[in-house]
């Protein structure tokens, strides 16, 4: 019988949460884990549609990386949807664990996959975690062979499935070969990525002032859109597997919880 903590236990050694940004809540977010459990689903989000799915799976741990409780309820008013979520969590007996910024920082972990999505080579961590050299948030490498920013923006957008990505660069046709790549909102840590030596950095919700400063430094930013660390769902279901063989089965949910259309 294999219990919820056991998961979390593997989760943790894998994913330390002293990894976590200050402030980041990472870790339990609702359920006993004394709980036995058989099928887990991996996702981005925890929302209404991915606890339907979960519910429809017959799911009773889901790993996310992204907080369903990153602001705490002020109430368990019903009609409140996201209470109401939480609420449907608890009558199906489901256990949400959420590795956030430990699971960015993590050695081997979601900057590294994004690195293999878009074939970023030979990486090591652009902001050092202090206490874990082969930790941090982001990564820096190389690519095989020289690219021009609109044709990298190009393998990208396909990699990600998104409609559009946004490119801040002088010139889209200038070559890069070394990228910079940091999941999620990463927009202040644009000048690390440009005093490691970067010639493109690839992160998310870039504000438009900020957008100003990188030309003005004449340095390249693409965001794809914060969504695409969608990526992750099939690696963290790999590590499920790996971790537990066939003690557990894994789903990776297939609902798409990115909130913009681009039209």
């Amino acid at each position: 019988m294999i219990l919820a903590s056991d998961l979390i236990q593997k989760i943790e050694s894998f994913a330390p949460k002293e990894l976590a940004e200050e402030g980041d809540p990472t870790g339990l977010q609702i359920g006993d884990p004394k709980q036995a459990i058989h099928r887990v689903m991996t996702t981005l989000d925890v929302r209404p549609e991915t606890v339907q799915e979960a519910i429809e799976q017959q799911v009773d741990f889901i790993w996310a990386h992204h907080e369903p409780m990153f602001f705490p309820a002020k109430n368990l008013d019903l009609s409140n949807p996201q209470n109401k979520m939480y609420a449907e969590l608890i009558k199906q007996n489901i256990v949400v664990y959420s590795s956030h910024t430990n699971l960015d920082a993590a050695a081997g972990g979601l900057n590294d996959w994004l690195c293999t999505a878009f074939e970023i080579e030979d990486a090591t961590p652009l902001v050092v975690d202090e206490r874990n050299k082969n930790a941090g948030l982001g990564r820096i490498g190389t690519l095989k062979k020289p690219l021009s920013m609109a044709d990298y923006a190009r393998q990208v957008k396909s990699k990600c499935g998104v409609a559009a990505v946004r490119l801040i660069a002088n010139d889209p046709n200038r070559m890069i070969q070394r990228v910079a790549v940091l999941g999620g909102d990463g927009g202040k840590f644009w000048p690390q990525a440009q005093a490691a030596g970067a010639d493109l950095y690839v992160t998310a919700d870039l504000y438009y002032h900020v957008g100003h400063d990188v030309l003005a430094e004449d340095f390249a930013v693409l965001d794809p859109d914060h969504h695409m660390e969608a990526i992750a769902k099939e690696p963290m279901a790999e590590k499920v597997r790996e971790w537990f063989s066939q003690d557990l089965s894994v789903v990776t949910s297939q609902v798409n919880t990115d909130p913009y259309r681009y039209l």
